[in-house]
């Protein structure tokens, strides 16, 4: 059976226009009527119906179905609520000011009914040069192996672009500058438009800084996140270290915010400062400890000094630290970092892995 399109019913030409416009933005196909006596044989099949103003001044017969929207120009008049109940419209969306209502629309026929397993991780360093980067691409990387798979969010602006760590900044995809978004958004057709770095097994799309040009507007972030996290997704956030609007933002979404310490006496002293900011604004902090400690203190010891439950803890791997100064990103399966990936996962999800390492 063909799959069946969203169906436009519209005699204005300009307000027919801006609804293309709108459901492209959405990434989703749409059929086009030009009037109620066009639409007939699509109109119970269609999974939504967009009707503007003039479509709706010619009385139908037509059954009265769920999920019709009645747009319009300006302010909705007493005449436009009359049309809207005259054809069982269940709301009325104004253009241009609810254009984010009629993106959802579309958006939720592309992408379906939300999911409610979708998580959103931030990852932060206690101090700089602590290893969040790697541990929230090492996340994303696991995530995406399981059935909803991963996202993974570059949020540090000066960080050099988290496709450089995935050794794929030369691959084709928009980054944050070329990111045109504003509200909701549909992630399939995000997925389609994003870059993805290829594994043998799979790939991992992504969000990326440039190396020039402007990062992305609150609204923006918020978008992609929320298409994530609807689509069921694990969508894992590398934050900088500075707390602007863009962090604010993916403080006020995530599931549970990640800081990652060196088992070090000053790193606990950073972050604990770093805890002090984060604790206004996330609801669910953990840490993630980096052995060895050089005074031989064990991972509770250094979530207890800082001041927040232990998540997971991953000692050095050489292997890795080589592989990263040669532009490469590899993540060995039974490796102390792929495991404290698992438990950071574990933990988002409320399934907790156990006793960390």
């Amino acid at each position: 059976m063909a799959e069946e399109h969203p169906l436009v019913v519209a005699g204005d030409d300009v307000l027919l226009d801006e609804i293309l416009r709108v459901a492209a933005a959405a990434g989703c196909e749409v059929e086009r009527a030009p009037d109620l006596a066009a639409a007939r044989g699509r109109w119970a099949r269609a999974p939504l119906v967009v009707l503007d103003e003039e479509a709706a001044r010619t009385p139908s017969k037509l059954l009265r179905r769920n999920k019709v929207l009645l747009v319009c120009k300006g302010a909705p008049t007493p005449l436009t609520w009359e049309r809207a109940f005259n054809t069982g419209s269940e709301k009325v969306l104004s253009l241009p000011d609810e254009e984010g209502d009629l993106i959802g629309a579309f958006a939720d026929v592309v992408d379906g009914p939300a999911r409610d397993d979708g998580v959103v991780i931030g990852v932060i360093g206690g101090r700089g040069g602590a290893g969040a980067s790697v541990l929230a691409a090492a996340v994303a990387y696991r995530a995406e192996k399981t059935e909803n798979g991963g996202l993974l969010v570059d949020c540090d602006p000066l960080g050099g672009g988290i496709d450089v760590l995935l050794a794929a900044e030369r691959d084709r995809g928009p980054r944050w500058p070329e990111l045109d978004l504003g509200g909701r958004v549909s992630m399939t057709a995000l997925s389609e438009a994003l870059p993805r770095k290829r594994y043998a097994t799979g790939a991992l799309s992504f969000v990326s800084y440039g190396r020039e040009g402007r990062g992305p507007e609150p609204a923006a972030i918020e978008g992609v996140l929320d298409a994530g996290r609807r689509a069921g997704r694990t969508v894992v956030c590398d934050l900088p270290r500075y707390f602007g609007a863009e962090t604010a933002t993916v403080l006020g979404l995530a599931d549970l915010v990640v800081i990652v310490v060196p088992a070090e006496l000053r790193a606990c002293a950073a972050a604990r400062q770093v805890l002090a900011r984060l604790e206004p604004q996330a609801t669910r902090i953990g840490v993630a400890v980096r052995t060895p400690s050089p005074a031989g203190l064990d991972p509770r010891e250094i979530a207890d000094a800082v001041g927040a439950p232990l998540i997971a803890s991953m000692g050095r791997e050489r292997s890795l630290s080589a592989a990263l100064d040669r532009g490469e990103f590899v993540l060995k399966h039974r490796g102390q970092l792929a495991s404290a990936a698992a438990d950071v996962l574990a933990a988002a999800h409320g399934n907790p892995a156990g006793v960390p390492r």
